[in-house]
């Protein structure tokens, strides 16, 4: 089983306490993707520019990523500057540069249009939308989004929202798109707009899962050494949806388990810069990390 992810390919740069990375390879497809393809083949949908290190492009291939949709054309990269401080809990977004992403509209080989399981990661929803309408039969469909869309493109994204079955999104998105503070009103209005899943990412707090009238919660993996949150959101989506691909369910306990897996993934993610962490991850220090989060929960799965 396959999972498409559209997002981006991007070179970021980024400042933490513990130091500054230029240029180096981030993008919402991409730290998806490196956490997805440990349970399934992950089709990446992005675009880059005449700038984009050929490394990378080897890198994603020896990963196992398919790039058959990654195209380069005549411009600049996507870039991201951001700055994190205090607690890392949100970054300061110093410089974005849009380039070859402002022009994007991604079209499909036939055998991608097949692919059952897909994600919609964070990029303007036109082009989310865009990308949905060439799929012949999906099965799963899920979108994560950010609140630049949201504020900008409200209408394009509550009508991407009618055609998905699950939305993503962390405590400031799911407040700023339904206009409301509590987020259990909030997951409310956010199932009123199509997803019959709803999950709302609480960074060190975990998440919430809202779905058929359940609402459940899930903590975060305790994490001592916090590097660089960039990408611990992609991280998450590329870990819960892979595992979703992979196992095709979803009842309850591989819903739950598709989540504690995204929030592994994540955990590690923020321990090191860029995607270092989960581009060297083994499937034992991931099953490792996993026992070890099922024993300290209350409750088992």
């Amino acid at each position: 089983m396959s999972v498409l992810v559209l997002g981006t390919a991007a070179l970021d740069t980024i400042k933490t306490p513990k130091g500054i990375r230029k240029n180096i390879l981030g993008g919402s497809a991409v730290h998806f993707s490196l956490a997805a393809r440990f349970f399934t083949e992950v089709h990446l949908v992005a675009i880059v520019g005449e700038d984009f290190p050929q490394k990378h492009m080897e890198f994603l291939r020896k990963k196992g990523i398919v790039l058959t949709s990654l195209t380069k054309e005549k411009g600049k990269t996507f870039k991201w500057e951001g700055e994190y401080k205090g607690d890392l809990s949100s970054a300061l977004t110093r410089k974005t540069e849009l380039g070859v992403l402002s022009v994007f509209k991604p079209e499909l080989p036939r055998h991608q249009r097949k692919i059952e399981y897909i994600f919609l990661a964070n990029v303007d929803p036109e082009i989310q939308l865009h990308l949905l309408k060439s799929i012949r039969a999906p099965k799963l469909v899920a979108c994560d989004s950010m609140n630049y869309w949201i504020n900008s493109k409200r209408k394009h994204l509550i009508k991407l929202l009618k055609k998905v079955d699950i939305y993503v999104a962390n405590e400031a998105e799911a407040r700023s798109l339904c206009r409301c503070h509590d987020l259990v009103v909030a997951a409310k209005k956010l199932h009123s707009f199509g997803p019959r899943f709803v999950v709302i990412k609480m960074g060190p707090h975990g998440l919430m899962l809202s779905y058929d009238n359940v609402i459940c919660a899930l903590p975060a993996y305790p994490v001592e050494n916090l590097v660089d949150p960039t990408g611990a959101g992609d991280s998450f989506a590329g870990g819960f949806m892979g595992y979703l691909a992979k196992t095709r369910k979803l009842d309850k306990n591989t819903i739950v388990k598709a989540l504690a897996y995204g929030t592994i993934f994540a955990s590690y993610n923020i321990g090191d810069f860029g995607v270092n962490a989960v581009s060297n991850l083994s499937k034992k220090q991931v099953e490792k990390r996993m026992a070890d989060f099922r024993k300290m929960l209350l409750f088992k799965f």
